[in-house]
């Protein structure tokens, strides 16, 4: 195997830590079925990328283009939701107003962290179809920059890095809030890991 295999990271919290606002039956499908299925993903396409280059697949068996774009798909599929995951702290930890640089920094960009989760939660549910709404800091600007994220790749920007991020694709809430992603998008603020998201902000000041 010319290249290393993805593996899928242990869950930070139980199951059922999220509760009320994200049930446990949502965090199980969610991460042991659609997270690990981007894991899945990834290493067959790097196992089949992998035969491509030693040879062992001839021309006109294979399609390059097909397996890079499943490879962007799985790949950023897996690493989102890594974010993800690490986004959110057990319920009764997280959620509240941030403090550390990255209070500091939507203090002063955004004028309140009361504005900054409007504008943020306006853009959320704004996004057409499935994707993300995340939070990403631009070190040639210092700016902290929301921005969503269609299907798990279009509308990304390369070098700037994630501090926070929402998952929005219906597999994230359906099973508890059916159509309604606008109400699981109010309750995703009572999890907010902003020690996380500061931890992150700080590794690019």
């Amino acid at each position: 195997m010319t290249f290393k295999k993805y593996e899928l990271p242990p869950l930070p919290y139980k199951l059922d830590a999220l509760e009320p606002y994200i049930s446990k039956d949502i965090v199980d499908v969610h991460y042991n079925g659609h997270h690990k299925g981007y894991v899945n993903g990834a290493n067959g396409l790097l196992d089949r990328l992998d035969k491509v280059i030693s040879g062992g697949l001839a021309q006109g068996q294979y399609d390059v283009q097909g397996i890079l774009r499943g490879l962007t798909f799985n790949i950023n599929g897996h690493k989102l939701h890594a974010l993800y995951w690490n986004s959110m702290a057990p319920s009764g930890k997280g959620g509240g107003k941030p403090g550390g640089s990255i209070g500091d920094l939507i203090s002063k960009q955004y004028g309140s962290f009361e504005r900054f989760k409007q504008v943020m939660t306006e853009s959320a549910n704004s996004l057409p179809g499935t994707g993300w709404t995340a939070l990403y800091y631009d070190q040639e600007t210092g700016n902290l920059q929301i921005m969503t994220i269609e299907n798990h790749f279009m509308n990304h920007i390369g070098e700037l890095p994630i501090v926070l991020i929402v998952d929005e694709f219906e597999h994230a809430y359906y099973l508890q809030y059916k159509n309604k992603r606008a109400d699981y998008v109010e309750a995703w603020w009572n999890l907010v890991n902003w020690d996380f998201a500061d931890q992150r902000l700080r590794k690019f000041l």
